[in-house]
């Protein structure tokens, strides 16, 4: 062992007296002090520590000197101490003379071996003496605690496919595919375009599932700065880089490990990423950022995206093995144009929850209202509609929304807007004139009405007409032969 350099004379001195103070210091200002030797045998205790002696069961003092520490003080760690050479500063000790703050500091000789330990009783009676540490620890736990649940929460699915609103055949088709891709742990591909719901559904093929009791994690690959996306799903090992944190940061794969993890807007994936996260699907192994250490997970992968992925793959800006390796099990989730029959429904669970939201009671809309949303094309899909809802709500000061209204939100918006066409069944749900009808037969009529007023709107060009609603011109001429 190195010995320390040998101080001269004066310094000598000065630390022999610096360590005397040190040690009376202690000795007058704390609750009791106690000392060992090498073999844990009390050796000394000072006058305020003799008044703990009755309470601990030792009317005489020669009943607890020279005895085993640890057959007269109960929970002492003492020994600890001798054996590590490593001192605990601070410690709570609970014995039957109560509980104490106390200090625990190995004594060693010129050589350096280990001859002793000072126990100090820095405070007793803790719960008053440290009650306002005591308090803001208790706080600090109860905003950690609500932190957690918080997180936990929203790790938590949000929705259920009964949440999934809408009775149209194309809606009741996708909820059944859904349900069919939770009963697997392939990965699941939603396509569609945006605001049509595909969150929604990742969330309720989470919670039919088997990993529904397990987290639920969602990444949003166009949020994130495409430098930053790597650290995102793998994770930071502790100092990987300057600035990162020391105990290293978990990816969102493995925080999604025995759950789900919900990758949207994959089609926004930068090529350069696209080799590791292939990867990590085909292998269920994961590498931190920084770390040659290879880390085993398990989620199930469900995609999202609004973009055209074949043909992305086409133009070579998406890799094509990974394209495969996604489109396991595909879901066409439907734009809102093509389920006008559930506009109605949506409509009112939408202004409900718009009237919970903001406090309010839930308003109206009249027919003529519901009329003109259900012509209207939404290229915004569900997400527009409800914007729109919104808009009216905040603009109006009655409690009924009329076709007027919506229309002027239409117009402020610069929404292309299409000519009112009849409900199937009037507000409020009660039954309208044809509408026990099968709804077959509804939904067919709808398409009439607004392939009828797409063609008078565009002077009868097809062309045009067939870009006005939203679908091919081959299309439209299937649509007039029906109607012809």
């Amino acid at each position: 062992m190195t010995s320390e350099p040998t101080l001269p004379l004066d310094g000598q001195r000065i630390l022999e007296l610096a360590a005397r103070s040190m040690f009376e210091l202690f000795a007058n200002a704390s609750e009791g002090m106690l000392l060992v030797d090498r073999n844990a045998r009390v050796v000394w205790i000072n006058d305020q520590y003799r008044r703990f002696l009755p309470a601990l069961g030792f009317p005489r003092e020669e009943d607890f000197v020279g005895h085993a520490v640890s057959e007269v003080v109960q929970n002492t760690q003492m020994h600890r101490v001798l054996e590590t050479g490593k001192p605990i500063l601070i410690d709570l000790l609970s014995n039957k003379a109560g509980t104490f703050v106390v200090s625990r500091i190995p004594l060693r000789d010129e050589a350096g071996d280990v001859i002793g330990a000072l126990g100090i009783v820095l405070f007793d009676h803790p719960e008053t003496t440290l009650q306002p540490l005591i308090q803001k620890f208790a706080a600090l736990q109860r905003d950690l605690d609500d932190v957690r649940r918080e997180l936990a929460s929203q790790r938590r699915t949000k929705y259920t496919l009964a949440n999934f609103v809408g009775s149209s055949p194309a809606a009741v088709e996708v909820k059944r595919q859904a349900r069919k891709a939770a009963q697997s742990s392939s990965p699941v591909l939603l396509l569609g375009e945006t605001g049509t719901g595909k969150e929604l559904l990742a969330h309720a093929i989470h919670a039919a599932s088997a990993r529904a009791r397990s987290n639920f994690v969602s990444v949003n690959i166009a949020a994130v700065p495409d430098t930053l996306l790597e650290a995102e799903f793998f994770g930071v090992a502790p100092g990987a880089y300057t600035g990162a944190d020391r105990k290293g940061r978990e990816g969102k794969f493995k925080l999604a490990d025995g759950g789900t993890l919900f990758l949207d807007e994959i089609g926004d994936m930068p090529l350069a990423l696209q080799p590791k996260l292939l990867r990590a699907l085909q292998e269920g192994e994961i590498e931190r950022l920084g770390s040659n250490k290879v880390v085993a997970f398990d989620a199930r992968v469900i995609a999202a995206t609004s973009r055209d992925l074949a043909a992305l793959v086409r133009e070579g800006k998406f890799r094509e093995d990974l394209y495969y390796r996604l489109n396991v099990l595909p879901i066409k989730v439907p734009p809102l144009r093509e389920r006008r029959a559930d506009i109605p429904a949506l409509a009112e669970v939408l202004v409900e929850d718009i009237a919970i939201r903001n406090g309010t009671a839930p308003f109206d809309l009249g027919t003529g209202a519901l009329e003109m949303l259900c012509a209207q094309r939404w290229r915004g899909n569900i997400r527009e509609l409800r914007n729109v809802l919104e808009q009216a709500a905040m603009r109006s000061d009655a409690q009924r929304i009329d076709e007027r209204q919506v229309e002027q939100v239409l117009r402020d918006a610069g929404i292309e807007r299409m000519p009112p066409a009849p409900m199937p069944a009037a507000a409020g749900g009660a039954p309208a004139a044809g509408v026990l009808r099968p709804l077959a037969e509804q939904v067919a009529a709808l398409e009439r009405q607004a392939i009828q007023a797409a063609m008078a709107a565009t002077g009868g060009n097809k062309l045009a007409a067939a870009k006005l609603l939203g679908i091919s011109r081959a299309k439209l001429y299937e649509r007039l032969e029906l109607a012809a």
